[in-house]
């Protein structure tokens, strides 16, 4: 099988959308979209998020040892286009913060972590985090599928 094929595959998994988010550093927060996101015990509470290993963002998050998730709503969609560098965002983007890590307001839930473990595995490496602290919202998801942004369709 070739990687188109992979790829196409793995796209039929729908996901929610993050912003994976790291402490201010040179140049400011640092921010990237992705999908890649785990919940994986909850004593303790840990979650993993899925960093290519070319990512700016991998580095950022080695030298912070912390990082945040936010779950978007699908209002967000502009924030998701944005961090994933395929429409850049007139206006400059207001970050909260838990615990001095940044994350998206408004978002449906937010995570803060330290990091607890990394793992290379294959072209990406696994980021392990200790939760910190949370925040949730209410409202839809914003969802990605076959490489598009999706919405919650209510059944009727």
């Amino acid at each position: 099988m070739d990687g188109r094929e992979f790829r196409n595959a793995m796209g039929r998994f729908a996901t929610g959308v993050t912003i994976i988010t790291a402490p201010e550093q040179e140049g400011g927060v640092h921010g990237m979209t992705a999908n890649a996101f785990v919940s994986i015990s909850l004593d303790p509470k840990l979650v993993m998020i899925s960093i290519d290993n070319r990512a700016n963002m991998l580095e950022t998050i080695r030298k912070a040892d912390k990082f945040g998730v936010s779950f978007l709503r699908e209002e967000q969609q502009p924030i998701s286009m944005h961090f994933a560098n395929q429409k850049p965002m007139e206006e400059e983007i207001e970050f909260a913060y838990m615990d001095n890590i940044p994350y998206i307001p408004n978002s449906l839930a937010s995570v803060v972590c330290d990091v607890h473990e990394m793992i290379v595995a294959g072209d990406h490496t696994l980021f392990i985090g200790k939760v910190l602290d949370t925040k949730v919202e209410d409202g839809d998801p914003l969802l990605f599928y076959q490489g598009q942004y999706r919405a919650i369709e209510e059944q009727q």
